[in-house]
């Protein structure tokens, strides 16, 4: 499922609820009675794909994709897609999780503010421990990490300033 929301627009796709395995909108506590709130200074793309490692090219394209729109480097853009992996890699745990989604919440940042955040919710109980060398990696690479749990799994929350805030 690919949505696409801004001020423009504001649609969920409708979805058989025994598929679903949560929605990242709701792990941000953004959806309540069903009606998702709209924040007008973003622009807010949501990627589900299968929790598979070989669909992380397509949640990498998307963010580098939307690094563009940013203003971003060759090199920023680089680190971004390289962070994205590396955030989906902890979230499947080196391995395909049948019957699962992982989850991509990319909000841009419109006009005067521009920044990017990505929120990917994945399916693994329990994050590796972050002295390992991938969260050397994220931590480098992403301005701001921050991760949490909810019922279907774990979620990391990626923070990258865009070139109005350097």
């Amino acid at each position: 499922m690919v949505s696409f929301r801004d001020e423009r627009s504001a649609h969920r796709y409708d979805q058989d609820p025994s598929l679903s395995r949560g929605d990242v909108s709701t792990i941000r506590g953004r959806q309540r009675s069903g009606v998702v709130e709209q924040d007008r200074n973003l622009d807010t793309v949501d990627l589900r794909v299968p929790a598979d490692p070989a669909y992380l090219a397509v949640v990498r394209t998307a963010a580098a994709g939307l690094g563009t729109r940013l203003d971003l480097t060759l090199d920023e853009i680089e680190d971004l897609r390289i962070a994205v992996d590396e955030a989906c890699s902890l979230l499947l745990a080196g391995r395909a999780h049948p019957g699962r989604t992982l989850d991509a919440a990319f909000e841009v940042g419109l006009v005067g503010s521009q920044n990017l955040s990505v929120t990917i919710s994945g399916p693994v109980a329990e994050l590796p421990r972050e002295a390992s060398f991938s969260w050397s990696v994220l931590r480098a690479l992403a301005g701001d990490v921050v991760t949490g749990t909810w019922q279907d799994g774990t979620w990391i929350k990626l923070s990258v300033p865009g070139r109005a805030e350097k």
